[in-house]
Protein backbone atom coordinates (compact mmCIF):
# COMPACT_ATOMS: atom_id res chain seq x y z
CA UNK A 1 0.00 0.00 0.00
CA UNK A 2 2.94 2.12 0.57
CA UNK A 3 3.25 3.11 -3.60
CA UNK A 4 -0.54 3.83 -3.36
CA UNK A 5 0.53 6.54 -0.90
CA UNK A 6 3.37 7.57 -2.25
CA UNK A 7 1.54 7.79 -5.74
CA UNK A 8 -1.66 10.09 -4.03
CA UNK A 9 1.25 12.43 -3.34
CA UNK A 10 2.66 12.78 -6.03
CA UNK A 11 -1.10 13.54 -8.09
CA UNK A 12 -1.66 15.90 -5.41
CA UNK A 13 1.32 18.00 -5.88
CA UNK A 14 1.01 17.86 -9.26
CA UNK A 15 -2.30 19.29 -9.44
CA UNK A 16 -1.47 21.51 -6.81
CA UNK A 17 1.60 22.98 -8.68
CA UNK A 18 -0.89 23.26 -12.44
CA UNK A 19 -3.17 25.34 -9.74
CA UNK A 20 -0.04 27.45 -9.02
CA UNK A 21 0.93 27.41 -12.79
CA UNK A 22 -2.35 28.75 -13.73
CA UNK A 23 -2.31 31.62 -11.28
CA UNK A 24 1.23 32.36 -12.55
CA UNK A 25 0.24 32.26 -15.74
CA UNK A 26 -2.60 35.05 -15.15
CA UNK A 27 -0.63 37.28 -13.05
CA UNK A 28 -1.39 39.87 -15.26
CA UNK A 29 -5.15 38.66 -16.72
CA UNK A 30 -7.46 42.00 -15.97
CA UNK A 31 -9.99 40.56 -13.06
CA UNK A 32 -8.63 37.48 -12.52
CA UNK A 33 -9.12 35.75 -9.22
CA UNK A 34 -6.65 32.78 -8.26
CA UNK A 35 -7.29 29.42 -7.25
CA UNK A 36 -6.11 27.54 -4.15
CA UNK A 37 -5.71 23.51 -3.51
CA UNK A 38 -7.54 22.46 -1.03
CA UNK A 39 -6.46 18.46 -0.20
CA UNK A 40 -8.10 16.30 2.11
CA UNK A 41 -7.14 13.00 3.71
CA UNK A 42 -7.87 9.69 2.19
CA UNK A 43 -9.18 7.19 4.75
CA UNK A 44 -10.18 3.49 4.88
CA UNK A 45 -10.84 0.72 7.04
CA UNK A 46 -12.17 -2.76 7.31
CA UNK A 47 -15.83 -3.53 7.20
CA UNK A 48 -16.99 -3.52 10.59
CA UNK A 49 -13.79 -3.14 12.38
CA UNK A 50 -13.26 -0.46 14.95
CA UNK A 51 -9.50 -0.56 14.70
CA UNK A 52 -7.29 2.23 13.42
CA UNK A 53 -4.69 0.03 12.02
CA UNK A 54 -6.40 1.31 8.11
CA UNK A 55 -6.66 4.86 8.86
CA UNK A 56 -3.86 6.19 6.28
CA UNK A 57 -5.18 5.87 2.61
CA UNK A 58 -3.31 8.91 1.34
CA UNK A 59 -3.93 12.03 0.03
CA UNK A 60 -6.23 13.75 -2.81
CA UNK A 61 -7.07 16.89 -3.99
CA UNK A 62 -10.59 18.24 -2.52
CA UNK A 63 -11.41 21.09 -4.26
CA UNK A 64 -9.81 23.80 -6.57
CA UNK A 65 -10.79 27.06 -4.72
CA UNK A 66 -11.07 30.38 -6.00
CA UNK A 67 -9.81 33.40 -4.37
CA UNK A 68 -12.01 36.09 -4.83
CA UNK A 69 -10.09 39.26 -2.60
CA UNK A 70 -9.46 42.28 -4.00
CA UNK A 71 -7.21 43.28 -6.41
CA UNK A 72 -5.12 46.16 -7.12
CA UNK A 73 -7.05 48.99 -9.52
CA UNK A 74 -4.88 50.43 -11.85
CA UNK A 75 -5.54 54.16 -13.51
CA UNK A 76 -5.73 53.48 -17.54
CA UNK A 77 -7.29 56.83 -18.59
CA UNK A 78 -9.67 55.41 -20.31
CA UNK A 79 -13.22 56.34 -20.54
CA UNK A 80 -14.72 52.63 -21.00
CA UNK A 81 -12.97 50.97 -18.44
CA UNK A 82 -14.22 50.22 -15.41
CA UNK A 83 -12.97 48.60 -12.06
CA UNK A 84 -15.13 47.04 -9.49
CA UNK A 85 -14.33 47.64 -5.85
CA UNK A 86 -15.76 45.38 -3.25
CA UNK A 87 -18.57 42.95 -4.46
CA UNK A 88 -20.58 42.59 -8.02
CA UNK A 89 -19.76 41.08 -11.08
CA UNK A 90 -20.58 42.31 -14.21
CA UNK A 91 -23.21 41.03 -16.07
CA UNK A 92 -23.01 39.49 -19.85
CA UNK A 93 -25.02 38.59 -22.41
CA UNK A 94 -22.87 36.36 -24.66
CA UNK A 95 -23.28 35.25 -28.66
CA UNK A 96 -25.53 32.25 -27.55
CA UNK A 97 -27.65 34.57 -25.66
CA UNK A 98 -26.51 32.88 -22.27
CA UNK A 99 -25.47 35.23 -19.18
CA UNK A 100 -22.30 35.02 -17.78
CA UNK A 101 -20.51 37.17 -15.14
CA UNK A 102 -17.39 38.98 -15.35
CA UNK A 103 -15.01 41.05 -13.19
CA UNK A 104 -12.95 42.33 -16.19
CA UNK A 105 -14.37 46.03 -17.03
CA UNK A 106 -12.24 46.37 -20.14
CA UNK A 107 -15.41 47.27 -21.83
CA UNK A 108 -15.93 49.17 -26.09
CA UNK A 109 -18.32 50.11 -28.23
CA UNK A 110 -18.77 47.75 -31.17
CA UNK A 111 -19.99 48.78 -34.57
CA UNK A 112 -23.65 48.59 -33.57
CA UNK A 113 -23.25 50.94 -30.88
CA UNK A 114 -23.23 48.32 -28.19
CA UNK A 115 -21.49 48.26 -25.03
CA UNK A 116 -19.10 45.55 -25.46
CA UNK A 117 -16.37 43.24 -23.58
CA UNK A 118 -13.17 42.41 -25.22
CA UNK A 119 -14.75 39.02 -26.44
CA UNK A 120 -17.57 40.87 -27.60
CA UNK A 121 -20.22 39.46 -25.27
CA UNK A 122 -22.52 42.45 -24.70
CA UNK A 123 -22.69 44.16 -21.25
CA UNK A 124 -26.55 44.56 -19.63
CA UNK A 125 -27.54 47.47 -17.74
CA UNK A 126 -30.88 49.39 -16.79
CA UNK A 127 -32.98 51.32 -19.09
CA UNK A 128 -32.69 54.85 -17.65
CA UNK A 129 -34.17 58.55 -18.32
CA UNK A 130 -31.99 59.81 -20.83
CA UNK A 131 -32.47 63.49 -19.68
CA UNK A 132 -32.56 62.71 -15.48
CA UNK A 133 -30.82 59.37 -15.40
CA UNK A 134 -33.09 57.65 -13.10
CA UNK A 135 -33.78 54.03 -13.96
CA UNK A 136 -37.09 52.66 -15.46
CA UNK A 137 -36.70 49.58 -15.90
CA UNK A 138 -35.36 46.49 -13.77
CA UNK A 139 -35.02 44.13 -16.40
CA UNK A 140 -31.45 43.98 -17.35
CA UNK A 141 -30.94 44.61 -21.51
CA UNK A 142 -28.02 45.39 -23.77
CA UNK A 143 -27.00 49.17 -23.39
CA UNK A 144 -27.00 50.80 -27.36
CA UNK A 145 -25.21 53.86 -27.76
CA UNK A 146 -26.84 55.86 -30.77
CA UNK A 147 -23.66 56.16 -33.47
CA UNK A 148 -25.69 57.04 -36.48
CA UNK A 149 -27.30 59.91 -35.63
CA UNK A 150 -26.96 63.11 -33.00
CA UNK A 151 -29.04 65.14 -30.81
CA UNK A 152 -31.96 67.11 -32.38
CA UNK A 153 -31.78 70.78 -30.91
CA UNK A 154 -34.58 71.98 -28.24
CA UNK A 155 -36.10 75.52 -28.48
CA UNK A 156 -35.76 77.62 -25.60
CA UNK A 157 -39.24 78.26 -23.05
CA UNK A 158 -37.65 79.33 -20.24
CA UNK A 159 -34.80 81.80 -19.12
CA UNK A 160 -33.37 81.89 -15.61
CA UNK A 161 -31.29 84.81 -13.93
CA UNK A 162 -29.25 85.21 -10.86
CA UNK A 163 -28.34 89.03 -10.82
CA UNK A 164 -26.57 91.36 -8.11
CA UNK A 165 -27.98 94.85 -9.14
CA UNK A 166 -25.28 97.31 -7.47
CA UNK A 167 -27.51 99.35 -4.83
CA UNK A 168 -25.25 102.13 -5.01
CA UNK A 169 -25.55 102.78 -8.52
CA UNK A 170 -26.95 106.32 -10.09
CA UNK A 171 -30.01 106.26 -11.54
CA UNK A 172 -30.12 106.10 -15.16
CA UNK A 173 -30.41 109.63 -17.19
CA UNK A 174 -32.75 108.68 -20.57
CA UNK A 175 -31.53 111.79 -21.59
CA UNK A 176 -27.72 111.67 -21.71
CA UNK A 177 -27.69 107.95 -21.42
CA UNK A 178 -26.12 108.39 -18.06
CA UNK A 179 -25.01 105.55 -16.77
CA UNK A 180 -24.59 104.18 -20.33
CA UNK A 181 -27.13 101.37 -20.96
CA UNK A 182 -24.72 99.19 -21.67
CA UNK A 183 -23.00 99.76 -17.74
CA UNK A 184 -25.00 96.55 -16.03
CA UNK A 185 -25.89 93.96 -18.59
CA UNK A 186 -24.84 90.42 -19.67
CA UNK A 187 -25.95 87.87 -22.71
CA UNK A 188 -26.68 84.44 -23.44
CA UNK A 189 -28.26 82.21 -26.41
CA UNK A 190 -31.72 81.30 -26.81
CA UNK A 191 -32.59 78.82 -29.78
CA UNK A 192 -35.44 78.10 -31.93
CA UNK A 193 -36.62 74.76 -32.89
CA UNK A 194 -34.49 73.49 -35.09
CA UNK A 195 -31.59 74.84 -32.82
CA UNK A 196 -30.44 77.46 -34.49
CA UNK A 197 -28.95 80.46 -31.93
CA UNK A 198 -30.22 83.75 -31.41
CA UNK A 199 -28.28 86.05 -28.93
CA UNK A 200 -30.11 87.82 -26.20
CA UNK A 201 -28.48 91.27 -24.56
CA UNK A 202 -30.19 92.06 -21.03
CA UNK A 203 -29.63 95.65 -19.62
CA UNK A 204 -30.75 96.79 -16.22
CA UNK A 205 -31.19 100.33 -15.70
CA UNK A 206 -32.29 101.97 -12.31
CA UNK A 207 -35.18 104.18 -12.27
CA UNK A 208 -35.33 107.66 -11.11
CA UNK A 209 -34.80 108.34 -7.51
CA UNK A 210 -38.35 109.00 -7.13
CA UNK A 211 -38.86 105.31 -7.26
CA UNK A 212 -36.51 103.89 -5.03
CA UNK A 213 -35.42 100.64 -5.22
CA UNK A 214 -36.51 99.39 -8.56
CA UNK A 215 -35.04 98.83 -11.96
CA UNK A 216 -36.10 98.23 -15.73
CA UNK A 217 -34.72 94.64 -17.61
CA UNK A 218 -34.50 95.73 -21.44
CA UNK A 219 -33.81 93.16 -23.77
CA UNK A 220 -32.17 93.14 -27.30
CA UNK A 221 -32.96 90.24 -29.28
CA UNK A 222 -30.29 88.81 -32.59
CA UNK A 223 -28.27 92.42 -32.46
CA UNK A 224 -31.77 94.61 -33.60
CA UNK A 225 -30.59 97.60 -34.79
CA UNK A 226 -31.10 100.18 -33.84
CA UNK A 227 -31.52 99.65 -30.33
CA UNK A 228 -32.95 102.27 -27.77
CA UNK A 229 -34.37 101.95 -24.04
CA UNK A 230 -37.76 102.54 -25.07
CA UNK A 231 -40.92 100.97 -23.95
CA UNK A 232 -40.99 98.28 -26.74
CA UNK A 233 -37.69 97.00 -25.56
CA UNK A 234 -38.57 96.75 -21.73
CA UNK A 235 -38.90 93.23 -20.56
CA UNK A 236 -39.85 93.66 -16.84
CA UNK A 237 -39.78 96.49 -13.87
CA UNK A 238 -38.45 94.77 -10.63
CA UNK A 239 -38.66 96.00 -6.91
CA UNK A 240 -36.64 95.34 -4.09
CA UNK A 241 -37.14 95.08 -0.71
CA UNK A 242 -35.02 97.16 1.72
CA UNK A 243 -33.25 94.22 2.76
CA UNK A 244 -32.08 94.15 -1.12
CA UNK A 245 -34.50 90.65 -1.71
CA UNK A 246 -36.73 90.43 -4.33
CA UNK A 247 -40.16 92.00 -4.25
CA UNK A 248 -41.99 91.81 -7.47
CA UNK A 249 -41.88 92.20 -10.93
CA UNK A 250 -43.87 93.79 -13.03
CA UNK A 251 -44.90 91.93 -15.30
CA UNK A 252 -44.51 88.95 -13.03
CA UNK A 253 -43.16 86.40 -15.28
CA UNK A 254 -42.50 88.27 -18.71
CA UNK A 255 -41.31 86.76 -21.81
CA UNK A 256 -39.10 87.51 -24.91
CA UNK A 257 -40.08 87.29 -28.52
CA UNK A 258 -37.74 85.51 -30.70
CA UNK A 259 -38.62 84.34 -34.53
CA UNK A 260 -38.37 80.34 -35.50
CA UNK A 261 -36.47 78.95 -38.32
CA UNK A 262 -39.60 80.69 -40.96
CA UNK A 263 -38.69 84.41 -39.68
CA UNK A 264 -41.85 84.61 -39.24
CA UNK A 265 -43.96 82.85 -36.35
CA UNK A 266 -42.55 84.06 -33.08
CA UNK A 267 -41.37 81.88 -29.77
CA UNK A 268 -41.73 83.48 -26.27
CA UNK A 269 -39.83 82.17 -23.42
CA UNK A 270 -40.30 83.11 -19.88
CA UNK A 271 -38.27 85.07 -17.87
CA UNK A 272 -37.68 84.18 -14.13
CA UNK A 273 -36.61 87.18 -12.43
CA UNK A 274 -37.00 85.96 -8.45
CA UNK A 275 -33.05 85.19 -8.54
CA UNK A 276 -32.32 89.40 -8.51
CA UNK A 277 -31.00 90.98 -5.64
CA UNK A 278 -30.32 94.91 -4.92
CA UNK A 279 -26.89 94.66 -2.09
CA UNK A 280 -24.35 97.05 -1.90
CA UNK A 281 -21.88 94.68 -3.90
CA UNK A 282 -20.90 95.00 -7.28
CA UNK A 283 -23.05 94.29 -10.18
CA UNK A 284 -22.45 90.20 -10.40
CA UNK A 285 -24.05 87.86 -12.92
CA UNK A 286 -24.09 84.19 -11.14
CA UNK A 287 -26.86 82.54 -13.16
CA UNK A 288 -27.87 83.51 -16.60
CA UNK A 289 -29.22 80.05 -18.42
CA UNK A 290 -32.22 79.04 -20.65
CA UNK A 291 -33.14 75.27 -21.26
CA UNK A 292 -32.92 75.27 -24.97
CA UNK A 293 -29.90 74.13 -27.15
CA UNK A 294 -28.36 73.37 -30.49
CA UNK A 295 -28.38 70.75 -32.32
CA UNK A 296 -25.11 68.05 -31.51
CA UNK A 297 -23.27 65.18 -33.07
CA UNK A 298 -21.62 62.46 -30.93
CA UNK A 299 -18.43 63.24 -29.24
CA UNK A 300 -17.78 60.36 -26.98
CA UNK A 301 -18.96 57.96 -24.50
CA UNK A 302 -18.01 57.24 -20.56
CA UNK A 303 -19.23 55.32 -17.53
CA UNK A 304 -19.96 57.30 -14.34
CA UNK A 305 -19.03 55.88 -11.04
CA UNK A 306 -22.40 54.89 -9.94
CA UNK A 307 -22.52 52.85 -13.62
CA UNK A 308 -24.22 55.37 -15.90
CA UNK A 309 -23.29 55.49 -19.39
CA UNK A 310 -23.26 58.87 -20.74
CA UNK A 311 -23.44 59.82 -24.80
CA UNK A 312 -22.00 62.94 -25.12
CA UNK A 313 -22.36 65.43 -28.04
CA UNK A 314 -20.66 68.78 -29.59
CA UNK A 315 -22.95 70.93 -28.17
CA UNK A 316 -22.29 70.20 -24.26
CA UNK A 317 -25.32 67.50 -23.72
CA UNK A 318 -25.30 64.69 -22.75
CA UNK A 319 -27.93 61.58 -22.57
CA UNK A 320 -27.83 58.99 -20.69
CA UNK A 321 -28.12 55.49 -21.91
CA UNK A 322 -28.65 52.85 -19.15
CA UNK A 323 -26.97 52.09 -16.13
CA UNK A 324 -24.94 48.86 -15.43
CA UNK A 325 -25.91 46.05 -13.95
CA UNK A 326 -23.58 44.64 -10.88
CA UNK A 327 -24.60 41.18 -9.42
CA UNK A 328 -23.66 39.06 -6.38
CA UNK A 329 -23.89 35.83 -5.03
CA UNK A 330 -24.24 34.22 -1.21
CA UNK A 331 -21.44 31.69 -2.51
CA UNK A 332 -19.25 33.18 -5.03
CA UNK A 333 -16.87 30.37 -4.96
CA UNK A 334 -19.33 28.41 -5.90
CA UNK A 335 -19.45 29.66 -9.89
CA UNK A 336 -17.74 28.09 -12.29
CA UNK A 337 -14.92 29.52 -14.52
CA UNK A 338 -15.89 29.58 -18.23
CA UNK A 339 -13.59 30.67 -21.32
CA UNK A 340 -12.80 34.45 -21.46
CA UNK A 341 -12.06 34.43 -17.68
CA UNK A 342 -15.92 34.53 -17.27
CA UNK A 343 -18.29 32.92 -14.47
CA UNK A 344 -21.27 31.13 -15.00
CA UNK A 345 -23.86 30.76 -11.79
CA UNK A 346 -24.11 26.78 -10.28
CA UNK A 347 -26.44 25.32 -7.64
CA UNK A 348 -23.49 26.03 -4.77
CA UNK A 349 -23.51 29.70 -5.84
CA UNK A 350 -27.10 30.46 -5.70
CA UNK A 351 -29.32 32.93 -7.62
CA UNK A 352 -27.72 36.04 -8.59
CA UNK A 353 -29.09 39.27 -6.58
CA UNK A 354 -28.88 42.27 -9.17
CA UNK A 355 -28.59 45.67 -8.35
CA UNK A 356 -26.94 49.37 -9.07
CA UNK A 357 -23.20 50.31 -8.40
CA UNK A 358 -23.00 51.41 -4.94
CA UNK A 359 -26.23 50.57 -3.78
CA UNK A 360 -26.24 48.24 -1.02
CA UNK A 361 -23.60 46.31 -0.56
CA UNK A 362 -22.91 45.66 -4.48
CA UNK A 363 -19.52 47.46 -4.05
CA UNK A 364 -19.05 50.71 -6.21
CA UNK A 365 -17.09 51.18 -9.55
CA UNK A 366 -14.04 53.15 -10.48
CA UNK A 367 -13.91 54.62 -14.12
CA UNK A 368 -11.31 55.32 -16.07
CA UNK A 369 -9.44 52.23 -14.12
CA UNK A 370 -9.06 48.09 -14.16
CA UNK A 371 -8.94 45.94 -11.51
CA UNK A 372 -5.57 43.82 -11.80
CA UNK A 373 -5.56 40.06 -11.02
CA UNK A 374 -4.92 39.20 -7.68
CA UNK A 375 -2.08 36.68 -7.69
CA UNK A 376 0.28 37.40 -5.20
CA UNK A 377 3.67 36.14 -7.29
CA UNK A 378 6.24 36.10 -4.21
CA UNK A 379 3.35 33.71 -2.72
CA UNK A 380 3.16 32.29 -5.48
CA UNK A 381 6.19 31.64 -5.84
CA UNK A 382 6.63 30.07 -2.49
CA UNK A 383 3.95 27.76 -3.07
CA UNK A 384 5.90 26.66 -5.96
CA UNK A 385 8.71 25.53 -4.24
CA UNK A 386 6.75 23.73 -1.60
CA UNK A 387 4.83 22.26 -4.03
CA UNK A 388 7.99 20.61 -5.86
CA UNK A 389 9.19 19.49 -2.28
CA UNK A 390 6.53 17.64 -1.54
CA UNK A 391 6.19 15.63 -5.12
CA UNK A 392 9.86 15.19 -4.50
CA UNK A 393 9.48 13.89 -0.91
CA UNK A 394 6.29 11.61 -2.33
CA UNK A 395 8.24 10.22 -5.02
CA UNK A 396 11.24 9.45 -2.48
CA UNK A 397 8.19 7.35 -0.49
CA UNK A 398 8.19 5.11 -3.61
CA UNK A 399 11.88 4.80 -4.62
CA UNK A 400 12.15 3.90 -0.74
CA UNK A 401 9.07 1.27 -1.01
CA UNK A 402 10.86 -0.16 -4.29
CA UNK A 403 13.70 -0.91 -2.68
CA UNK A 404 11.84 -2.74 0.56
CA UNK A 405 10.47 -4.90 -2.29
CA UNK A 406 13.57 -5.16 -4.34
CA UNK A 407 15.09 -6.58 -0.88
CA UNK A 408 11.95 -8.91 0.11
CA UNK A 409 12.33 -10.22 -3.79
CA UNK A 410 16.21 -11.17 -3.26
CA UNK A 411 16.39 -13.02 0.06
CA UNK A 412 18.08 -16.16 -0.01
Amino acid sequence: MGFQYGLSGMNAASKNLDVIGNNVANANTTGFKSSRTDFSQMVGSATGSSSNLFAGQGVAVGAVSQQFLQGNVSATGNALDVAINGNGFLQLEMADASTTYTRAGSLQIDKDGQLVNRQGAKVMGFKTDPTTGAVVGRTPSAITVPLDKGIVGQKTSAITAKVNLDAQAPAYDTATNTPAYTTYSSSFDVYNSQGEAKPVNLYFVKSAPAIPNSWEVHYQVDNATPFAMAAGNLLSTVTFNNDGSFKSATPALPTIPFKEADKTTDIHASVDLKGLTQLAARFSVSKLSQDGYAAGNLNSVSIEPDGSVYARYSNGKSQSQGQLVLAKFNNSQGLVSTVGGNWIESPSSGKPVKGTPSSENFGSLQSGSLEESNVDLTAELVNMMTAQRAYQANAQTLKTQDQVMSTLVNLR
